[in-house]
C-alpha cells in the first residue's frame, strides 16, 4: 500500500505537540528493521518521500493513539523501548570505529588515483555492532578503477592495516573496500534504485573528496529524494566535462586481468565490471525491501 494518509500528533512534555505525518510514519517503519529509533531532527531528515512504499498491517488502519511513544527525545513503536539502549551503545561502539576509518582515509588520499573514500553502510548511521568491519567506498580516476584497486591493497597490506579479505570469518574493525567506482561511472543503475540503495547513497560520509567528487556522485544521483527528499543539501550543478585521465591507465588491462583471474570461482552475486566492482555477497536491500512489503 501507499504511504498511510493519516497524521498522528504526539505529546512532548516541556516541547508542545509535534504533527507525525505520513513521511515521518514510513520512516520510523523503515527504521525500525534497523533498531534505529529516530529523533526529532531526524524525523524531518529521513521524512519518507511518496515513492517509499509499505504494506505494513499496522499501518492498514489508523495508528491507534499512544502507539508511537517518545522517550529521551527518540520515537519509536510502542513495545520498542528497548533499541534506544541499543541505539546508544552502537553510537559509543561507531565513534571509535569511525576513527579507525578516518586515519585509513589520511592513508589513502595519498594514492594519486583516488578521488574519494567515504564511509557506508551501518557506520555511516553510527549504527554499528561491535563485532562488524568497516565498509568503505573508493572511487578512481577515470580508467583506473582496477589499477588504483590492486595499489590500494597492495599498500593496505605492506603497511599492515588490517582489510577484510575473502572468507575472512574475524571481520571486527578491519577495513572492508567493498564498493569501487570509476569517476566516469557515478549514476546508480535504474534498475537498482530502490528505497534501501537511496538510503545508503545519501547516508554515507566522505572521507576524502578531490575536486568534489563527493558533490558530484551525489548529484549524479538526485533520484534519492524520490525516496528520501529531505536527506540530502547538494544543489550544486557541475558543468559535464570529460574526466582526466592517469598515466596509470596503461596498467589498466593487466591489473583487471590479475584481479579477475584471482577473483574466479568466488563471485556470486557481486558486480564486476570495468567501472565497477560491489562485493556485497548479502543481498540485504532485498531483505529489508521484503521486510517493507510483509
Amino acid at each position: 500500500m501507499d504511504l498511510v494518509e493519516n497524521r498522528y500528533d504526539i505529546g512532548i512534555k516541556d516541547e508542545g505537540q509535534f504533527t507525525l505525518g505520513p513521511g515521518e510514519v514510513a520512516s520510523l517503519v523503515y527504521h525500525d528493521i534497523f533498531d534505529y529509533p529516530l529523533r526529532l531532527g531526524e524525523l524531518v531528515k529521513w521524512r519518507a518521500g511518496k515513492k517509499l512504499t509499505i504494506n505494513n498491517e499496522e499501518l492498514s488502519t489508523p495508528i491507534e493513539s499512544g502507539s508511537i511513544k517518545s522517550r529521551n527525545a527518540f520515537y519509536f513503536f510502542k513495545g520498542r523501548d528497548g533499541i534506544i539502549l541499543k541505539r546508544l551503545l552502537r553510537e559509543r561502539i561507531s565513534a571509535k570505529k569511525f576513527e579507525i576509518a578516518r586515519k585509513a582515509g589520511q592513508i589513502l588520499r595519498l594514492i594519486p588515483t583516488i578521488k574519494m573514500v567515504a564511509v557506508t553502510g551501518a557506520l555511516a548511521m553510527g549504527n554499528a555492532e561491535g563485532e562488524s568491519d568497516i565498509d568503505l567506498m573508493v572511487v578512481s580516476k577515470s580508467g583506473t578503477l582496477w589499477t588504483t584497486r590492486l595499489i590500494t591493497l597492495l599498500f593496505l597490506d605492506l603497511l599492515g592495516i588490517p582489510r577484510r579479505k575473502y572468507g575472512d570469518n574475524n571481520q571486527k574493525d578491519k577495513l572492508c573496500l567493498n564498493i569501487w567506482l570509476d569517476e566516469g561511472s557515478l549514476i546508480w543503475p535504474k534498475k537498482s534504485r530502490n528505497s534501501y540503495t537511496a538510503h545508503e547513497i545519501c547516508q554515507i560520509r566522505p572521507l576524502v573528496n578531490k575536486d568534489k567528487t563527493y558533490d558530484r556522485f551525489i548529484y549524479e544521483n538526485l533520484w534519492v529524494r524520490e525516496f528520501w527528499p529531505n536527506a540530502i543539501r547538494n544543489k550544486n550543478v557541475f558543468a559535464k566535462t570529460r574526466p582526466k585521465h592517469s598515466f596509470l591507465g596503461i596498467f589498466e588491462p593487466l591489473a583487471r586481468s590479475l584481479q579477475f583471474w584471482h577473483m574466479r570461482g568466488k563471485i556470486t552475486r557481486e558486480v564486476v565490471t570495468k567501472s565497477r566492482a560491489l562485493f556485497h555477497p548479502h543481498d540485504w536491500g532485498k531483505v529489508v525491501l521484503s521486510r517493507l512489503a510483509s
